[in-house]
C-alpha cells in the first residue's frame, strides 16, 4: 500500500500534462515564448538584398557619384574649418541618403518577424539584470549542457547548409567570375554587386528555410519546458479558484446565513401555503414594496414542517391547496414576486386570511 502511495507521488509530480491558459499567461509575462531569433536574421537579411536588389541601379550611381566628387573635387578643396564643416554635411547627408533606406527597411522587418512570432510583449522581467547569469558555475553548465550542444549541431548544419547554397551560386557563375579580368573596372564592380546580391538573396532563403524549421523546434521545446504536472495543475487551482473544501464550507455558510434570515421573515408574513406535508411557500403583501405578493421563505420536507412550527409559534395562518403550493414552491424564488397566473388564487387566500384577521 506504501507503494503505491509512492508511486501515485511519484507520477503526479511528473510534467506530462499541457500548460494551463494562466501558466502561458504566466510565462508571456515573464518574456518567455516560442521564438527564433534565426527567423529575425533571415527575414532582415532577405528584405535588405530585396531592397539592394531593387535599388541596385540608383545605389550604384549614388556612390560612383559620390567618389567622383571625392576624388575630383574634395581632393582639391582648401583645408579650411568651414570647408571642412561644409564638406563633413555633405558626406553625412549623402550616406543618409543612401544607407537610410537600407537601415529602415531592416529595421522594418526585424519589428514585423518579431510581431509575426510572438506579437506585442512588454515584460520588465526579461531585462531586469541577474546575478546567476555571472555566475561562473552557471555558466558553465550552461555550456555544457543539452541545449547547448543542441544550438552548436544547429550552427554546424546552418554553417554548412548556407555554405553550400552560396557556393552553388558561386560555381553556377564561375565563367563570369573567371573572365572578369578581361573587363573595366566599372563593369566587373557591377558583375561583383550584381552577384554579391545573388548570393545574399540565395542565402538568406536558405536560412529562413531552416528558421522555420528551428521555430517548429524552438515551439516544440518552449511546450515541453512550461508543462505541469497533475500536482502543479491542482495547486493552481487551488490559487486561483480557492480550495474546493474551503468553498463548498463557505456556500454551506452562505446557506445557513440565508435560512435564518429566511426563517426570521416568517413570523411577519400573512399567510404559509402547504399541500400539507411536503412543501411549504410563505406569502406576504406589503403596498410599500409592491403592488404584488412575493415569497418570503419556502422550503421541502424538514424545511416545510420547520416553516410550519414557526408559523404556528407566531400565530401566522396556515392554509392547505396541494396545487398551488406545489407550483408556488417550483415556480418561484424567495424574495420574488408571485408569478402573474397565480395573482387569483393568492389574493383569494390572502382575503380570506385578512377576514379571519379582521383585517378588511
Amino acid at each position: 500500500m506504501e507503494l503505491l502511495k509512492l508511486d501515485l507521488q511519484f507520477f503526479s509530480g511528473e510534467k506530462t500534462e499541457s500548460a494551463t491558459p494562466k501558466k502561458r499567461q504566466d510565462a508571456r509575462k515573464k518574456g518567455q515564448t516560442a521564438k527564433s531569433q534565426d527567423i529575425n536574421t533571415a527575414v532582415v537579411l532577405l528584405a535588405v538584398f530585396t531592397y539592394l536588389m531593387i535599388a541596385g541601379n540608383y545605389l550604384k550611381t549614388g556612390i560612383f557619384s559620390f567618389f567622383k566628387n571625392s576624388f575630383q573635387d574634395s581632393i582639391t578643396m582648401e583645408i579650411t574649418e568651414q570647408n571642412v564643416m561644409k564638406l563633413f554635411i555633405s558626406i553625412v547627408k549623402e550616406l543618409t541618403m543612401y544607407l537610410g533606406p537600407i537601415m529602415l527597411v531592416a529595421m522594418i522587418a526585424g519589428v514585423a518577424s518579431n510581431f509575426l512570432q510572438v506579437g506585442v510583449i512588454f515584460s520588465m522581467e526579461a531585462i531586469q539584470p541577474k546575478l546567476e547569469k555571472i555566475n561562473p558555475i552557471s555558466g558553465f553548465k550552461r555550456i555544457f549542457s543539452m541545449r547547448a550542444i543542441v544550438e552548436l549541431v544547429k550552427s554546424i548544419l546552418k554553417i554548412g547548409f548556407i555554405g553550400a547554397v552560396t557556393f552553388s551560386v558561386l560555381w553556377a557563375k564561375m565563367s563570369v567570375i573567371l573572365s572578369l579580368a578581361e573587363k573595366p573596372v566599372g563593369t566587373a564592380l557591377a558583375t561583383i554587386g550584381s552577384l554579391s546580391v545573388q548570393m545574399g538573396l540565395y542565402a538568406s532563403g536558405s536560412l529562413l528555410f531552416l528558421a522555420l524549421l528551428d521555430f517548429l523546434y524552438q515551439k516544440y521545446d518552449f511546450e515541453k519546458s512550461i508543462r505541469m504536472s497533475k500536482q502543479d495543475i491542482k495547486d493552481e487551482y487551488k490559487t486561483s479558484e480557492g480550495d474546493p473544501l474551503i468553498k463548498s464550507k463557505i456556500k454551506q455558510r452562505q446557506r445557513e446565513m440565508a435560512m435564518r434570515r429566511m426563517m426570521q421573515d416568517v413570523p411577519t408574513a400573512d399567510v404559509v401555503i402547504t399541500n400539507p406535508t411536503h412543501f411549504a411557500v410563505v406569502i406576504k403583501y406589503d403596498e410599500e414594496k409592491g403592488d404584488a405578493p412575493y415569497v418570503v421563505a419556502k422550503g421541502a420536507d424538514f424545511l416545510a414542517q420547520k416553516i410550519k412550527m414557526i408559523a404556528k409559534e407566531n400565530e401566522v395562518t396556515t392554509i392547505e391547496n396541494r396545487p398551488l403550493a406545489r407550483a408556488l414552491y417550483s415556480q418561484t424564488e424567495v424574495g420574488a414576486t408571485i408569478p402573474e397566473e397565480f395573482f387569483k388564487a393568492v389574493a383569494e387566500i390572502l382575503a380570506y386570511v385578512y377576514r379571519l384577521k379582521n383585517k378588511i
